[in-house]
Parts: C-alpha cells; structure tokens; sequence
C-alpha cells in the first residue's frame, strides 16, 4: 500500500512515477524499498492519469444509491432454527446403520 501512496504523492507534487522516484519516496519514508513491487507499481501505472481515476472514482460513490434501510433489517435477523422432532432425529440416525 506505501507504493500506491507514494505514486499519490508523486502525482500530487507533479513528480514522475518511476521505479527510482517511487524507491526514493519510500526510502525516505523511512523503509526498506523492494525493487520488484516498485517496478511492477510504475509499471501499473505508466499511462495513467491519476487525477482522472480519483475523478472519476469521486463521481460512481457520489452516483451511487444509498442501500434501502431494509436489505440492513434483513442481514441483522436471525436465521429461523428449524424444530426436528425426537422421533425425526432417531429415524435419521437409523438410516446411518442400515
């Protein structure tokens, strides 16, 4: 996750996403950068316009519909137990043995 924050803050100071760029950012955060994860982030994002996604990903929860009250009511009841008699119990058993 310190990867995408660094490309976040590289965007935000109108820096460029690169493998070095996001190993400095991470580096003076204070921890140990993997090259790997910081080559397969600016890889990810090389050609993306960062400011477009928030955008956008701004503009689908704004546009998205509050859940109705009544799907919340539903997740909160009980499952119903279902009663099974004495006898129904002992015939199920039995079927267990032949």
């Amino acid at each position: 996750m310190e990867y995408i924050y660094a490309a976040l803050l590289l965007d935000a100071a109108g820096k460029d996403i690169s493998e070095k760029s996001l190993t400095d950012v991470i580096k003076a955060a204070g921890m140990t950068p993997d090259e790997a994860m910081a080559k397969s982030v600016a890889t990810s994002l090389k050609d993306v316009n960062i400011k477009d996604v928030i955008k956008n990903a701004q503009n689908v929860q704004a546009a998205a519909p509050a859940a109705p009250a009544a799907k919340h009511d539903a997740a909160k009841k009980e499952p119903v137990e279902e009663k099974v008699s004495e006898e129904q119990a002992a015939g199920g058993l039995a079927s267990l043995f032949g």
